[in-house]
């Protein structure tokens, strides 16, 4: 059961702030909900470039947040996203499928809950993604960085562990190609924080080879930051047609 609600206003939407299984969630209602009742699920960095968001709830999209316990995901982070899927299903109608929009380590999130849990996922929307922990935050032959220290306080994954670690986003791969994992895919062909040809060129190469339906746009001049597109037609037009 969820606790005490408190209605805010989000970007000129109606929202409630409350708790499930004791983490902090937001849900912004559409003022004209889509017939399904379709919803995003914002996967980390809540208020974080919100323009794709804000499109879709113009088009009756519901958005939805749970906090996580790390940006680098510890198991529960799963399996909880699940249980709050279902959770919004039964209590607010929402439909059981949900778009995961996942930027940054917001990426690892999407791609560990759309590999769990397929039948909570339409597609996903994953912008800069952290597909792999030796690229960011490990920056195996770079400066040791805070961000590494931080992945290790919160997962015990330290550098040397990670050599031979094997749950990786990317190591996921087959098992959203398995599912039929409808997938859009926004970088920056300069990012210096999550590099492109480390993390989302695997996701996409192993998609080509695996018949996986891809949209991949790179922004050729563009770092890590914005995230999204100055015109997010195109993926708008993808979660559309695959949100049946």
């Amino acid at each position: 059961m969820r606790g005490k609600e408190t209605q805010f206003e989000w970007n000129g939407y109606s929202a409630i702030e409350f708790h499930f299984e004791e983490r902090l969630c937001f849900l912004v209602f559409p003022k004209e909900p889509s017939k399904k009742k379709k919803w995003l699920l914002k996967t980390e960095y809540w208020n974080a470039f919100p323009k794709f968001q804000i499109e879709m709830l113009e088009r009756g999209y519901h958005l939805a947040y749970i906090a996580n316990k790390s940006r680098w995901m510890v198991p529960d982070d799963i399996e909880v996203k699940a249980r709050f899927a279902k959770y919004l299903h039964e209590e607010f109608g929402l439909d059981p499928k949900c778009v995961p929009v996942g930027m940054s380590c917001g990426g690892l999130h999407a791609v560990y809950f759309a590999a769990s849990h397929p039948e909570c996922i339409s597609s996903l929307y994953i912008d800069a993604p952290v597909m792999n922990l030796l690229s960011c935050p490990g920056a195996v032959g770079r400066t040791p960085n805070a961000a590494m220290e931080e992945l290790e306080k919160d997962t015990g994954l330290s550098l040397k562990k990670l050599i031979n670690y094997r749950n990786h986003p990317i190591d996921r791969a087959p098992e959203l190609l398995k599912a039929k994992i409808p997938i859009v895919m926004i970088a920056g062909g300069k990012d210096t924080v999550v590099p492109y040809d480390e993390n989302g060129a695997l996701l996409a190469e192993l998609y080509r080879r695996g018949n996986g339906e891809l949209l991949e746009i790179i922004k050729p001049d563009c770092n890590h930051h914005p995230h999204g597109l100055e015109d997010n037609t195109p993926i708008i037009d993808f979660v559309e047609k695959h949100y049946i």
